[in-house]
Protein backbone atom coordinates (compact mmCIF):
# COMPACT_ATOMS: atom_id res chain seq x y z
CA UNK A 1 0.00 0.00 0.00
CA UNK A 2 1.18 3.62 -0.51
CA UNK A 3 2.91 5.47 2.35
CA UNK A 4 0.76 7.08 5.03
CA UNK A 5 1.41 9.76 7.63
CA UNK A 6 1.50 6.99 10.22
CA UNK A 7 4.28 5.15 8.35
CA UNK A 8 6.31 8.39 8.20
CA UNK A 9 5.80 9.04 11.94
CA UNK A 10 6.98 5.50 12.68
CA UNK A 11 10.03 5.94 10.44
CA UNK A 12 12.86 5.84 13.01
CA UNK A 13 15.24 8.08 11.02
CA UNK A 14 12.81 10.97 10.61
CA UNK A 15 11.98 11.59 14.33
CA UNK A 16 8.62 13.20 13.54
CA UNK A 17 6.20 14.17 16.33
CA UNK A 18 2.42 14.46 15.98
CA UNK A 19 1.07 17.77 17.31
CA UNK A 20 -2.49 17.64 15.87
CA UNK A 21 -4.83 15.32 13.94
CA UNK A 22 -3.68 12.03 15.48
CA UNK A 23 -6.88 10.31 14.28
CA UNK A 24 -6.14 11.11 10.61
CA UNK A 25 -2.69 9.53 10.23
CA UNK A 26 -3.90 6.61 8.10
CA UNK A 27 -4.43 8.87 5.07
CA UNK A 28 -2.21 7.93 2.07
CA UNK A 29 0.49 10.41 1.06
CA UNK A 30 0.86 10.98 -2.69
CA UNK A 31 3.91 13.24 -2.40
CA UNK A 32 5.91 15.48 -0.03
CA UNK A 33 6.10 19.11 -1.20
CA UNK A 34 8.04 22.11 0.20
CA UNK A 35 6.48 25.57 -0.15
CA UNK A 36 6.97 28.77 1.81
CA UNK A 37 4.29 30.63 -0.12
CA UNK A 38 1.62 32.35 1.91
CA UNK A 39 -0.90 30.60 -0.41
CA UNK A 40 0.50 27.39 -1.96
CA UNK A 41 -2.98 26.05 -2.87
CA UNK A 42 -2.78 26.87 -6.62
CA UNK A 43 0.18 24.48 -6.85
CA UNK A 44 -1.42 21.57 -4.97
CA UNK A 45 -3.07 18.52 -6.58
CA UNK A 46 -4.32 16.86 -3.41
CA UNK A 47 -2.81 14.13 -1.28
CA UNK A 48 0.40 16.04 -0.44
CA UNK A 49 2.29 16.38 2.82
CA UNK A 50 3.19 20.08 2.83
CA UNK A 51 6.53 20.98 4.50
CA UNK A 52 7.08 24.54 5.79
CA UNK A 53 9.29 26.69 8.05
CA UNK A 54 6.71 29.54 8.18
CA UNK A 55 9.21 31.92 6.61
CA UNK A 56 6.46 34.10 5.11
CA UNK A 57 3.57 33.24 7.41
CA UNK A 58 2.15 35.20 10.30
CA UNK A 59 2.14 31.92 12.23
CA UNK A 60 1.18 33.53 15.56
CA UNK A 61 -1.98 35.17 14.19
CA UNK A 62 -4.96 32.88 14.99
CA UNK A 63 -7.24 34.28 12.26
CA UNK A 64 -4.51 34.11 9.61
CA UNK A 65 -3.70 30.51 10.58
CA UNK A 66 -7.36 29.48 10.44
CA UNK A 67 -7.64 30.86 6.90
CA UNK A 68 -4.33 29.21 5.90
CA UNK A 69 -5.22 25.75 7.28
CA UNK A 70 -8.77 25.91 5.94
CA UNK A 71 -7.47 26.52 2.40
CA UNK A 72 -4.99 23.64 2.71
CA UNK A 73 -7.73 21.25 3.77
CA UNK A 74 -9.95 22.44 0.92
CA UNK A 75 -7.15 21.74 -1.56
CA UNK A 76 -6.79 18.15 -0.33
CA UNK A 77 -3.51 18.53 1.55
CA UNK A 78 -3.34 15.50 3.89
CA UNK A 79 -0.75 16.78 6.39
CA UNK A 80 1.44 19.70 7.39
CA UNK A 81 5.09 19.30 8.46
CA UNK A 82 6.52 22.23 10.48
CA UNK A 83 10.29 22.52 10.91
CA UNK A 84 11.15 23.84 14.38
CA UNK A 85 14.42 25.58 15.24
CA UNK A 86 14.50 27.56 11.99
CA UNK A 87 12.14 30.53 12.16
CA UNK A 88 10.30 29.34 15.29
CA UNK A 89 11.72 27.29 18.16
CA UNK A 90 8.39 25.53 18.49
CA UNK A 91 5.16 25.38 16.50
CA UNK A 92 3.07 28.49 17.26
CA UNK A 93 -0.09 27.79 19.27
CA UNK A 94 -2.22 29.60 16.67
CA UNK A 95 -1.20 27.04 14.03
CA UNK A 96 -1.68 24.08 16.38
CA UNK A 97 -5.17 25.26 17.31
CA UNK A 98 -6.13 25.86 13.66
CA UNK A 99 -4.90 22.36 12.71
CA UNK A 100 -6.86 20.79 15.59
CA UNK A 101 -9.98 22.71 14.59
CA UNK A 102 -9.78 21.51 10.95
CA UNK A 103 -8.52 18.01 11.96
CA UNK A 104 -5.46 18.47 9.77
CA UNK A 105 -2.50 16.28 10.91
CA UNK A 106 0.36 18.54 12.04
CA UNK A 107 3.82 16.98 12.32
CA UNK A 108 6.77 18.60 14.10
CA UNK A 109 9.99 18.20 12.12
CA UNK A 110 13.18 18.48 14.22
CA UNK A 111 15.98 20.73 12.96
CA UNK A 112 18.30 17.78 12.34
CA UNK A 113 15.79 16.20 9.93
CA UNK A 114 16.06 17.87 6.50
CA UNK A 115 12.96 18.13 4.35
CA UNK A 116 14.87 16.23 1.67
CA UNK A 117 14.98 13.16 3.95
CA UNK A 118 11.19 13.20 4.26
CA UNK A 119 10.78 13.59 0.47
CA UNK A 120 13.15 10.66 -0.11
CA UNK A 121 11.26 8.51 2.39
CA UNK A 122 7.94 9.26 0.66
CA UNK A 123 9.46 8.64 -2.78
CA UNK A 124 11.05 5.34 -1.70
CA UNK A 125 7.79 4.14 -0.15
CA UNK A 126 5.84 5.04 -3.31
CA UNK A 127 8.41 3.25 -5.49
CA UNK A 128 8.27 0.18 -3.26
CA UNK A 129 4.51 0.17 -3.39
CA UNK A 130 4.55 0.44 -7.19
CA UNK A 131 7.08 -2.38 -7.41
CA UNK A 132 4.89 -4.57 -5.22
CA UNK A 133 1.89 -3.70 -7.41
CA UNK A 134 3.74 -4.53 -10.63
CA UNK A 135 5.04 -7.78 -9.16
CA UNK A 136 1.57 -8.71 -7.96
CA UNK A 137 0.20 -7.76 -11.37
CA UNK A 138 2.61 -10.08 -13.18
CA UNK A 139 1.78 -12.87 -10.75
CA UNK A 140 -1.91 -12.27 -11.40
CA UNK A 141 -1.27 -12.32 -15.14
CA UNK A 142 0.46 -15.71 -14.85
CA UNK A 143 -2.39 -17.10 -12.76
CA UNK A 144 -5.05 -15.76 -15.12
CA UNK A 145 -3.22 -17.19 -18.14
CA UNK A 146 -2.96 -20.56 -16.43
CA UNK A 147 -6.66 -20.55 -15.60
CA UNK A 148 -7.60 -19.45 -19.12
CA UNK A 149 -5.65 -22.39 -20.58
CA UNK A 150 -6.90 -25.00 -18.12
CA UNK A 151 -10.32 -23.79 -17.01
CA UNK A 152 -11.44 -21.62 -19.89
CA UNK A 153 -13.45 -18.42 -19.31
CA UNK A 154 -15.03 -19.83 -16.13
CA UNK A 155 -11.64 -20.50 -14.55
CA UNK A 156 -10.35 -17.10 -15.64
CA UNK A 157 -13.33 -15.31 -14.07
CA UNK A 158 -12.86 -17.22 -10.82
CA UNK A 159 -9.21 -16.20 -10.66
CA UNK A 160 -10.02 -12.58 -11.56
CA UNK A 161 -12.69 -12.32 -8.84
CA UNK A 162 -10.17 -13.55 -6.29
CA UNK A 163 -7.51 -11.08 -7.50
CA UNK A 164 -9.80 -8.03 -7.17
CA UNK A 165 -11.58 -9.30 -4.04
CA UNK A 166 -14.93 -8.90 -5.79
CA UNK A 167 -16.86 -10.54 -8.61
CA UNK A 168 -16.64 -10.82 -12.39
CA UNK A 169 -19.10 -11.63 -15.18
CA UNK A 170 -18.82 -12.36 -18.90
CA UNK A 171 -21.53 -11.31 -21.40
CA UNK A 172 -21.97 -12.62 -24.93
CA UNK A 173 -22.56 -10.59 -28.09
CA UNK A 174 -26.30 -10.27 -27.37
CA UNK A 175 -25.71 -8.88 -23.86
CA UNK A 176 -26.72 -12.08 -22.05
CA UNK A 177 -24.73 -13.31 -19.04
CA UNK A 178 -22.53 -16.26 -20.02
CA UNK A 179 -20.63 -16.89 -16.77
CA UNK A 180 -20.08 -15.32 -13.35
CA UNK A 181 -17.71 -15.79 -10.44
CA UNK A 182 -18.58 -16.36 -7.69
CA UNK A 183 -21.97 -17.93 -8.44
CA UNK A 184 -23.83 -15.49 -6.19
CA UNK A 185 -22.93 -12.64 -8.57
CA UNK A 186 -25.36 -13.88 -11.23
CA UNK A 187 -28.21 -11.62 -10.11
CA UNK A 188 -26.00 -8.54 -9.92
CA UNK A 189 -24.63 -9.25 -13.38
CA UNK A 190 -28.13 -9.73 -14.85
CA UNK A 191 -29.19 -6.28 -13.65
CA UNK A 192 -26.47 -4.71 -15.82
CA UNK A 193 -27.81 -6.01 -19.15
CA UNK A 194 -29.05 -2.57 -20.22
CA UNK A 195 -25.67 -1.00 -19.37
CA UNK A 196 -23.90 -3.71 -21.41
CA UNK A 197 -26.18 -3.05 -24.38
CA UNK A 198 -25.36 0.67 -24.23
CA UNK A 199 -21.65 -0.20 -24.11
CA UNK A 200 -22.05 -2.39 -27.22
CA UNK A 201 -23.30 0.62 -29.17
CA UNK A 202 -19.83 2.17 -28.88
CA UNK A 203 -16.89 0.98 -31.03
CA UNK A 204 -14.49 -1.37 -29.24
CA UNK A 205 -12.52 -0.97 -27.08
CA UNK A 206 -14.88 0.85 -24.75
CA UNK A 207 -15.42 0.94 -21.00
CA UNK A 208 -17.70 2.54 -18.43
CA UNK A 209 -18.20 2.64 -14.67
CA UNK A 210 -21.57 1.81 -13.15
CA UNK A 211 -22.49 2.80 -9.62
CA UNK A 212 -25.13 4.50 -7.58
CA UNK A 213 -27.85 3.77 -5.05
CA UNK A 214 -29.24 0.89 -7.08
CA UNK A 215 -25.91 -0.99 -7.10
CA UNK A 216 -24.25 -2.67 -4.14
CA UNK A 217 -20.77 -1.96 -5.45
CA UNK A 218 -18.66 -0.20 -8.06
CA UNK A 219 -18.74 -2.01 -11.40
CA UNK A 220 -16.44 -1.53 -14.38
CA UNK A 221 -17.68 -2.65 -17.80
CA UNK A 222 -15.25 -3.38 -20.63
CA UNK A 223 -16.05 -4.39 -24.21
CA UNK A 224 -14.13 -7.31 -25.71
CA UNK A 225 -13.07 -7.70 -29.32
CA UNK A 226 -10.88 -6.02 -31.93
CA UNK A 227 -13.57 -5.24 -34.50
CA UNK A 228 -15.89 -2.25 -34.71
CA UNK A 229 -18.69 -4.24 -33.10
CA UNK A 230 -17.82 -5.72 -29.68
CA UNK A 231 -18.08 -9.49 -29.48
CA UNK A 232 -18.53 -9.71 -25.69
CA UNK A 233 -18.22 -7.70 -22.47
CA UNK A 234 -16.58 -8.10 -19.05
CA UNK A 235 -17.97 -6.73 -15.78
CA UNK A 236 -15.83 -6.40 -12.64
CA UNK A 237 -17.51 -5.48 -9.37
CA UNK A 238 -15.56 -4.29 -6.31
CA UNK A 239 -16.27 -2.45 -3.09
CA UNK A 240 -13.90 0.40 -4.03
CA UNK A 241 -11.86 1.70 -6.94
CA UNK A 242 -9.25 -0.70 -8.29
CA UNK A 243 -5.65 -0.42 -7.13
CA UNK A 244 -2.60 -0.79 -9.35
CA UNK A 245 -2.30 -4.57 -8.89
CA UNK A 246 -6.02 -5.09 -9.45
CA UNK A 247 -5.84 -2.92 -12.55
CA UNK A 248 -3.07 -5.14 -13.95
CA UNK A 249 -5.26 -8.18 -13.32
CA UNK A 250 -8.27 -6.65 -15.08
CA UNK A 251 -6.23 -5.61 -18.12
CA UNK A 252 -4.72 -9.09 -18.32
CA UNK A 253 -8.21 -10.63 -18.19
CA UNK A 254 -9.39 -8.30 -20.97
CA UNK A 255 -6.45 -9.29 -23.17
CA UNK A 256 -6.97 -13.02 -22.55
CA UNK A 257 -10.72 -12.88 -23.09
CA UNK A 258 -10.26 -10.81 -26.25
CA UNK A 259 -7.81 -13.40 -27.54
CA UNK A 260 -10.31 -16.14 -26.72
CA UNK A 261 -13.10 -14.19 -28.41
CA UNK A 262 -11.13 -13.59 -31.60
CA UNK A 263 -10.07 -17.25 -31.67
CA UNK A 264 -13.71 -18.22 -31.24
CA UNK A 265 -14.61 -15.95 -34.15
CA UNK A 266 -12.10 -17.75 -36.39
CA UNK A 267 -13.51 -21.10 -35.31
CA UNK A 268 -17.01 -19.76 -35.90
CA UNK A 269 -16.06 -18.79 -39.46
CA UNK A 270 -14.75 -22.32 -40.07
CA UNK A 271 -17.92 -23.82 -38.58
CA UNK A 272 -19.97 -21.54 -40.82
CA UNK A 273 -18.20 -22.91 -43.90
CA UNK A 274 -18.98 -26.47 -42.78
CA UNK A 275 -22.58 -25.42 -42.16
CA UNK A 276 -22.85 -23.96 -45.68
CA UNK A 277 -21.64 -27.26 -47.13
CA UNK A 278 -24.17 -29.20 -45.04
CA UNK A 279 -26.97 -26.90 -46.20
CA UNK A 280 -26.01 -27.27 -49.87
CA UNK A 281 -26.08 -31.05 -49.56
CA UNK A 282 -29.46 -31.03 -47.84
CA UNK A 283 -30.95 -28.81 -50.54
CA UNK A 284 -29.44 -31.02 -53.22
CA UNK A 285 -31.28 -34.02 -51.77
CA UNK A 286 -28.18 -35.71 -50.31
CA UNK A 287 -29.07 -36.11 -46.61
CA UNK A 288 -26.63 -38.99 -46.06
CA UNK A 289 -23.69 -36.96 -47.34
CA UNK A 290 -24.88 -33.98 -45.32
CA UNK A 291 -24.99 -36.09 -42.16
CA UNK A 292 -21.46 -37.36 -42.79
CA UNK A 293 -20.11 -33.83 -43.21
CA UNK A 294 -22.08 -32.52 -40.22
CA UNK A 295 -20.40 -34.97 -37.84
CA UNK A 296 -20.57 -34.00 -34.19
CA UNK A 297 -20.86 -30.32 -35.06
CA UNK A 298 -24.37 -30.38 -36.55
CA UNK A 299 -25.24 -34.09 -36.38
CA UNK A 300 -27.74 -33.75 -33.53
CA UNK A 301 -29.57 -31.07 -35.48
CA UNK A 302 -30.28 -33.59 -38.25
CA UNK A 303 -31.47 -36.31 -35.85
CA UNK A 304 -34.69 -34.51 -34.89
CA UNK A 305 -37.25 -32.27 -36.63
CA UNK A 306 -35.81 -28.89 -37.49
CA UNK A 307 -37.06 -25.66 -38.99
CA UNK A 308 -35.59 -23.67 -41.84
CA UNK A 309 -35.56 -19.93 -41.31
CA UNK A 310 -34.84 -17.43 -44.11
CA UNK A 311 -34.26 -13.80 -43.14
CA UNK A 312 -33.82 -10.83 -45.44
CA UNK A 313 -33.40 -7.07 -44.97
CA UNK A 314 -36.23 -5.14 -46.59
CA UNK A 315 -36.42 -1.37 -47.19
CA UNK A 316 -38.73 0.43 -44.78
CA UNK A 317 -41.03 1.48 -47.60
CA UNK A 318 -41.54 -2.19 -48.49
CA UNK A 319 -41.87 -3.37 -44.92
CA UNK A 320 -44.49 -0.79 -43.89
CA UNK A 321 -47.35 -2.11 -46.06
CA UNK A 322 -50.55 -2.18 -44.01
CA UNK A 323 -51.73 -5.74 -43.46
CA UNK A 324 -55.51 -6.01 -43.33
CA UNK A 325 -55.58 -9.77 -43.43
CA UNK A 326 -54.84 -12.54 -40.99
CA UNK A 327 -51.61 -11.98 -39.10
CA UNK A 328 -49.43 -14.95 -38.36
CA UNK A 329 -47.55 -15.02 -35.04
CA UNK A 330 -44.98 -17.46 -33.74
CA UNK A 331 -45.78 -19.33 -30.52
CA UNK A 332 -44.96 -17.25 -27.44
CA UNK A 333 -42.22 -18.44 -25.14
CA UNK A 334 -41.52 -17.74 -21.50
CA UNK A 335 -37.77 -17.96 -21.95
CA UNK A 336 -36.14 -14.62 -21.29
CA UNK A 337 -34.06 -13.70 -24.31
CA UNK A 338 -32.16 -10.41 -24.37
CA UNK A 339 -33.25 -8.47 -27.42
CA UNK A 340 -31.04 -5.79 -28.95
CA UNK A 341 -33.01 -4.07 -31.67
CA UNK A 342 -30.62 -3.03 -34.47
CA UNK A 343 -30.24 0.67 -35.00
CA UNK A 344 -31.35 2.35 -38.19
CA UNK A 345 -28.89 1.70 -40.95
CA UNK A 346 -27.26 -1.10 -38.93
CA UNK A 347 -26.99 -4.80 -39.66
CA UNK A 348 -30.37 -6.43 -38.94
CA UNK A 349 -29.25 -9.79 -40.34
CA UNK A 350 -26.13 -9.83 -38.17
CA UNK A 351 -28.16 -8.86 -35.11
CA UNK A 352 -30.63 -11.71 -35.73
CA UNK A 353 -27.77 -14.18 -36.18
CA UNK A 354 -26.27 -13.08 -32.85
CA UNK A 355 -29.59 -13.50 -31.03
CA UNK A 356 -30.21 -16.97 -32.49
CA UNK A 357 -26.66 -18.24 -31.93
CA UNK A 358 -26.49 -16.86 -28.39
CA UNK A 359 -29.80 -18.49 -27.44
CA UNK A 360 -28.66 -21.83 -28.88
CA UNK A 361 -25.30 -21.59 -27.08
CA UNK A 362 -26.98 -20.93 -23.73
CA UNK A 363 -29.31 -23.90 -24.26
CA UNK A 364 -26.50 -26.18 -25.45
CA UNK A 365 -28.23 -26.94 -28.75
CA UNK A 366 -26.81 -26.95 -32.26
CA UNK A 367 -27.85 -24.29 -34.75
CA UNK A 368 -26.71 -23.82 -38.36
CA UNK A 369 -26.45 -20.21 -39.56
CA UNK A 370 -25.40 -19.57 -43.16
CA UNK A 371 -25.13 -16.06 -44.69
CA UNK A 372 -26.01 -15.90 -48.38
CA UNK A 373 -25.46 -13.18 -50.97
CA UNK A 374 -24.22 -9.63 -50.53
CA UNK A 375 -25.64 -6.13 -50.52
CA UNK A 376 -29.35 -5.92 -51.23
CA UNK A 377 -29.42 -9.64 -52.06
CA UNK A 378 -28.02 -10.63 -48.66
CA UNK A 379 -29.95 -13.10 -46.54
CA UNK A 380 -29.36 -15.48 -43.66
CA UNK A 381 -30.51 -19.11 -43.67
CA UNK A 382 -30.90 -20.85 -40.31
CA UNK A 383 -31.51 -24.49 -39.43
CA UNK A 384 -32.69 -24.75 -35.83
CA UNK A 385 -34.26 -27.49 -33.70
CA UNK A 386 -38.06 -27.39 -33.74
CA UNK A 387 -39.27 -26.15 -30.36
CA UNK A 388 -35.75 -25.21 -29.29
CA UNK A 389 -34.25 -22.07 -27.79
CA UNK A 390 -33.12 -20.64 -31.15
CA UNK A 391 -36.65 -20.69 -32.62
CA UNK A 392 -38.05 -19.22 -29.39
CA UNK A 393 -35.42 -16.46 -29.46
CA UNK A 394 -36.39 -15.66 -33.05
CA UNK A 395 -40.04 -15.34 -31.96
CA UNK A 396 -39.21 -12.95 -29.12
CA UNK A 397 -36.86 -10.95 -31.31
CA UNK A 398 -39.53 -10.61 -34.01
CA UNK A 399 -42.08 -9.54 -31.40
CA UNK A 400 -39.70 -6.86 -30.10
CA UNK A 401 -39.12 -5.54 -33.63
CA UNK A 402 -42.88 -5.52 -34.28
CA UNK A 403 -43.40 -3.45 -31.13
CA UNK A 404 -40.59 -1.06 -32.10
CA UNK A 405 -41.98 -0.71 -35.61
CA UNK A 406 -45.48 0.02 -34.30
CA UNK A 407 -44.14 2.90 -32.21
CA UNK A 408 -41.86 4.35 -34.90
CA UNK A 409 -42.60 7.42 -36.96
CA UNK A 410 -43.77 6.70 -40.53
CA UNK A 411 -41.50 9.49 -41.81
CA UNK A 412 -38.33 7.48 -41.57
CA UNK A 413 -35.70 7.57 -44.37
CA UNK A 414 -36.45 5.13 -47.17
CA UNK A 415 -32.90 3.74 -47.30
CA UNK A 416 -33.15 2.12 -43.88
CA UNK A 417 -33.48 -1.65 -43.68
CA UNK A 418 -35.84 -3.72 -41.59
CA UNK A 419 -35.99 -7.44 -41.08
CA UNK A 420 -38.38 -9.93 -42.66
CA UNK A 421 -38.29 -13.57 -41.56
CA UNK A 422 -39.92 -16.69 -42.99
CA UNK A 423 -40.12 -19.92 -41.01
CA UNK A 424 -40.84 -23.33 -42.45
CA UNK A 425 -42.92 -26.11 -40.96
CA UNK A 426 -40.99 -28.80 -39.01
CA UNK A 427 -39.06 -31.05 -41.38
CA UNK A 428 -36.36 -33.69 -41.51
CA UNK A 429 -33.22 -34.00 -43.67
CA UNK A 430 -35.11 -35.64 -46.55
CA UNK A 431 -37.58 -32.74 -46.77
CA UNK A 432 -35.00 -29.96 -46.30
CA UNK A 433 -35.45 -28.61 -49.84
CA UNK A 434 -39.23 -28.39 -49.39
CA UNK A 435 -38.75 -26.66 -46.01
CA UNK A 436 -36.38 -24.15 -47.62
CA UNK A 437 -39.02 -23.38 -50.25
CA UNK A 438 -41.63 -22.93 -47.51
CA UNK A 439 -39.38 -20.46 -45.69
CA UNK A 440 -38.84 -18.48 -48.92
CA UNK A 441 -42.60 -18.35 -49.50
CA UNK A 442 -43.14 -17.20 -45.93
CA UNK A 443 -40.56 -14.41 -46.41
CA UNK A 444 -42.41 -13.24 -49.50
CA UNK A 445 -45.69 -13.13 -47.57
CA UNK A 446 -44.00 -11.34 -44.64
CA UNK A 447 -42.72 -8.62 -46.94
CA UNK A 448 -46.08 -8.27 -48.66
CA UNK A 449 -47.99 -8.04 -45.38
CA UNK A 450 -45.50 -5.72 -43.71
CA UNK A 451 -44.78 -8.29 -41.01
CA UNK A 452 -41.44 -9.10 -39.37
CA UNK A 453 -42.03 -12.85 -39.21
CA UNK A 454 -44.45 -15.28 -40.87
CA UNK A 455 -44.63 -19.02 -40.24
CA UNK A 456 -45.46 -21.12 -43.31
CA UNK A 457 -47.58 -23.81 -41.71
CA UNK A 458 -50.02 -21.20 -40.38
CA UNK A 459 -50.59 -19.55 -43.76
CA UNK A 460 -53.32 -22.04 -44.60
CA UNK A 461 -55.23 -20.88 -41.52
CA UNK A 462 -55.45 -17.39 -42.97
CA UNK A 463 -56.94 -16.11 -46.21
CA UNK A 464 -55.53 -15.65 -49.70
CA UNK A 465 -57.42 -12.39 -50.08
CA UNK A 466 -54.81 -10.18 -48.38
CA UNK A 467 -52.40 -11.27 -51.10
CA UNK A 468 -54.58 -9.45 -53.62
CA UNK A 469 -53.49 -6.12 -52.14
CA UNK A 470 -50.44 -6.12 -54.42
CA UNK A 471 -50.44 -3.20 -56.89
CA UNK A 472 -49.79 -5.53 -59.82
CA UNK A 473 -52.86 -7.62 -58.95
CA UNK A 474 -55.00 -4.49 -58.64
CA UNK A 475 -53.75 -3.22 -61.99
CA UNK A 476 -54.64 -6.56 -63.61
CA UNK A 477 -58.10 -6.49 -62.02
CA UNK A 478 -58.77 -2.92 -63.15
CA UNK A 479 -57.72 -3.77 -66.69
CA UNK A 480 -59.86 -6.92 -66.80
CA UNK A 481 -63.03 -5.22 -65.55
CA UNK A 482 -62.54 -1.76 -67.10
CA UNK A 483 -64.79 -2.43 -70.10
CA UNK A 484 -67.61 -3.62 -67.85
CA UNK A 485 -67.33 -0.55 -65.62
CA UNK A 486 -67.35 1.73 -68.68
CA UNK A 487 -70.47 -0.03 -69.95
CA UNK A 488 -72.24 0.44 -66.61
CA UNK A 489 -71.13 4.08 -66.36
CA UNK A 490 -73.27 5.14 -69.34
CA UNK A 491 -76.37 3.49 -67.87
CA UNK A 492 -76.74 0.49 -70.17
CA UNK A 493 -77.03 -2.17 -67.46
CA UNK A 494 -75.52 -3.26 -64.17
CA UNK A 495 -73.11 -5.85 -65.57
CA UNK A 496 -70.53 -5.76 -62.75
CA UNK A 497 -73.07 -6.32 -59.98
CA UNK A 498 -74.77 -9.00 -62.04
CA UNK A 499 -71.48 -10.80 -62.65
CA UNK A 500 -70.65 -10.68 -58.93
CA UNK A 501 -74.06 -12.08 -57.96
CA UNK A 502 -73.88 -14.84 -60.59
CA UNK A 503 -70.36 -15.93 -59.58
CA UNK A 504 -71.20 -15.84 -55.86
CA UNK A 505 -74.15 -18.19 -56.57
CA UNK A 506 -71.90 -20.56 -58.56
CA UNK A 507 -73.83 -19.87 -61.77
CA UNK A 508 -77.26 -20.67 -60.34
CA UNK A 509 -79.57 -18.44 -62.43
CA UNK A 510 -82.64 -18.39 -60.23
CA UNK A 511 -80.75 -17.70 -56.98
CA UNK A 512 -78.56 -14.98 -58.53
CA UNK A 513 -81.58 -13.34 -60.23
CA UNK A 514 -83.46 -13.33 -56.92
CA UNK A 515 -80.49 -11.62 -55.25
CA UNK A 516 -80.55 -8.93 -57.94
CA UNK A 517 -84.36 -8.61 -58.05
CA UNK A 518 -84.50 -9.27 -61.82
CA UNK A 519 -85.91 -12.01 -64.04
CA UNK A 520 -83.55 -14.88 -64.83
CA UNK A 521 -83.83 -14.14 -68.56
CA UNK A 522 -82.60 -10.61 -67.85
CA UNK A 523 -79.62 -12.07 -65.99
CA UNK A 524 -78.90 -14.49 -68.86
CA UNK A 525 -78.88 -11.54 -71.27
CA UNK A 526 -76.48 -9.61 -69.06
CA UNK A 527 -74.07 -12.55 -68.78
CA UNK A 528 -74.06 -12.88 -72.62
CA UNK A 529 -73.18 -9.17 -72.79
CA UNK A 530 -70.34 -9.78 -70.31
CA UNK A 531 -68.97 -12.53 -72.57
CA UNK A 532 -69.31 -10.32 -75.65
CA UNK A 533 -67.60 -7.32 -74.04
CA UNK A 534 -64.74 -9.33 -72.47
CA UNK A 535 -64.38 -11.76 -75.35
CA UNK A 536 -64.25 -14.65 -72.89
CA UNK A 537 -66.51 -17.58 -72.15
CA UNK A 538 -68.00 -17.89 -68.67
CA UNK A 539 -68.08 -21.67 -69.18
CA UNK A 540 -64.28 -21.65 -68.68
CA UNK A 541 -63.46 -22.30 -64.98
CA UNK A 542 -60.20 -20.33 -65.26
CA UNK A 543 -62.07 -17.31 -66.60
CA UNK A 544 -64.61 -17.48 -63.77
CA UNK A 545 -61.76 -17.73 -61.23
CA UNK A 546 -59.92 -14.73 -62.68
CA UNK A 547 -63.08 -12.64 -62.74
CA UNK A 548 -63.96 -13.53 -59.15
CA UNK A 549 -60.48 -12.64 -57.89
CA UNK A 550 -60.57 -9.41 -59.91
CA UNK A 551 -63.88 -8.49 -58.32
CA UNK A 552 -62.49 -9.22 -54.84
CA UNK A 553 -59.31 -7.22 -55.52
CA UNK A 554 -61.23 -4.16 -56.74
CA UNK A 555 -63.81 -4.33 -53.96
CA UNK A 556 -61.00 -4.33 -51.36
CA UNK A 557 -59.34 -1.27 -52.91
Amino acid sequence: MPPTLASLVHHSALKLTVRAGEDRLDVPVRWAHVSELADPVPYMEGGELLLITALKLDAENPEAMRRYVRRLVGAGVVGLGFAVGVNYEEIPKALVDAAEEERLPLLEVPRRTPFLAISKAVSAAIAADQYRAVTAGFAAQRELTKQALTGGPDGLLTALAAQVNGWAALYDASGAVVATAPDWAGRRAARLTADVERLRERPAPASSVVGGPEHEDRVELHSLGTGRRPRAALAVGTAAALGTAERYAVHSAIALLTLTTERSRSLHAAEQRVGAAVLRMLLAGEPDHARAVAGDLYGELLDAPFRVMVAEAAPVSAARVVDSGTRVALPATSTAVPVATPEAGGDPLGALAEVVESAAARAGEAVLVVPEGEGEAARVVVLAADGGAAVAACAEYAAALEAARAGASPERPGDENELVIGLSAPAGPIAAAAAYKQAEQAVSVARRRGRVCVEHEQLAAGSVLPLLADDAVKAFADGLLRALHEHDAIGRGDLVASLRAWLSRHGQWDAAAADLGVHRHTLRYRMRRVEEILGRSLDDADVRMELWLALKATSAA
